[in-house]
C-alpha cells in the first residue's frame, strides 16, 4: 500500500493496485427520525426501549478518524431501531452517542480522549437511572472493546438494583483488532468521506488474543507506531455493508431473543461467546 500524507475527503486509492483500498460507498451514515435528540418530548414514548450507542474518541491509524467506534456504535443502534419498528410502539428511540470511553491503551496517541473505566461506569450508571425514570428497558450497543469492563460492572450493578438495562456489541467475529480491514471496511460504507484511503498502512497483524498481553503492558503505540493492529488492505464499502448488516442482525437477535447474563450482556444461542467490539 503507498504511502503518503492524509487523502482530501472522499479520496480513495486506485482499487486496481495490489493492496490498495477499494472504492468508498455513499454516506451509510443517516439520521433516523427516531433519535432522541432531535425529538421533542411530546412525541418520546413512555415505558419502552431505548437504545444507548456508546462508542470513543480515539486514534485508529492514519487513516481513519478518532470517531471511527462511535461512528460505528451510532449506525448500528439506528439501524437496529429501524429493523425493531414492528414491534408495539414503533422503533425505540436512539439517544445520542456516548462519544467519551476507556481508551487508556490508545494514549500515546494526539487526539485520543479517554474517560476511564471508573467515569466512564459512572456515567453509564446515571444514564441508566434517568432514562429509567420514563423508559422500561435500556439497551447499550457498544463500538469499542476498551469499554467491556466499565459495561459489564455498571449494567451488571444497574441489573441489581432492579432495572431492565442490558448491553451488547458490534463485533465482527475473526475481524482484525483495530483500525485493519473490518473497521476500514465499515467506516468505507458508512462514512466514506472520513476514510483518508492513501493513508492506510499495516500495523501488527497477529490474533488479539495474542496481542493483549503487550497492549495491556505498553500500549498500542509501543506495538504499533502506526496505531493499526491488523492490515487495511483489500477493504471496501460492500465489505463494509455486509458487517455492518451482520452487526445488526447480531444486535436485534439480542434484544429480540437474547437472555442478559448477570453482567448484563445479552447472549443467543447463535452468539455464544457474547457481543464483542474491537480494540
Amino acid at each position: 500500500m503507498p504511502e503518503g500524507g492524509p487523502a482530501e475527503a472522499g479520496e480513495s486509492a486506485d482499487p486496481g493496485r495490489p493492496g490498495d483500498l477499494g472504492e468508498p460507498g455513499e454516506s451509510g451514515e443517516p439520521s433516523e427520525p427516531g433519535g432522541l435528540a432531535g425529538a421533542a418530548w411530546p412525541s418520546v414514548p413512555e415505558g419502552g426501549l431505548v437504545l444507548v450507542p456508546v462508542g470513543s474518541t480515539e486514534q485508529h491509524g492514519p487513516h481513519l478518524p478518532l470517531s471511527t467506534d462511535s461512528v460505528i456504535a451510532r449506525a448500528v443502534a439506528e439501524r437496529a431501531a429501524r429493523a425493531l419498528a414492528s414491534r408495539p410502539g414503533g422503533p425505540p428511540p436512539v439517544a445520542p452517542v456516548i462519544a467519551y470511553g476507556a481508551s487508556g491503551e490508545h494514549a500515546g496517541f494526539p487526539g485520543t480522549v479517554s474517560i476511564g473505566h471508573e467515569v466512564l461506569g459512572a456515567v453509564l450508571v446515571e444514564t441508566v437511572r434517568s432514562l429509567m425514570l420514563w423508559a422500561g428497558r435500556v439497551v447499550f450497543v457498544n463500538g469499542h472493546g476498551g469499554n467491556v469492563a466499565a459495561l459489564d460492572a455498571a449494567v451488571g450493578r444497574m441489573r441489581a438494583e432492579g432495572h431492565d438495562a442490558a448491553w451488547t456489541g458490534c463485533g465482527v467475529p475473526d475481524g482484525d483488532a483495530h483500525a485493519g480491514r473490518s473497521e476500514t471496511s465499515a467506516m468505507l460504507y458508512l462514512a466514506p468521506h472520513l476514510v483518508r484511503a492513501s493513508a492506510a498502512v499495516a500495523g501488527d497483524t497477529r490474533p488479539l488474543a495474542e496481542l493483549m498481553p503487550d497492549l495491556v503492558a505498553r500500549g498500542v503505540r509501543a506495538v504499533s507506531p502506526s496505531g493499526v493492529l491488523g492490515d487495511p488492505a483489500g477493504a471496501s464499502a460492500e465489505e463494509g455493508r455486509a458487517i455492518v448488516a451482520a452487526m445488526v442482525a447480531s444486535v436485534v437477535r439480542g434484544i429480540t431473543a437474547g437472555r442478559p447474563d448477570p453482567r448484563g450482556r445479552l447472549l443467543t444461542p447463535g452468539d455464544p461467546a457474547g457481543p464483542f467490539a474491537s480494540a
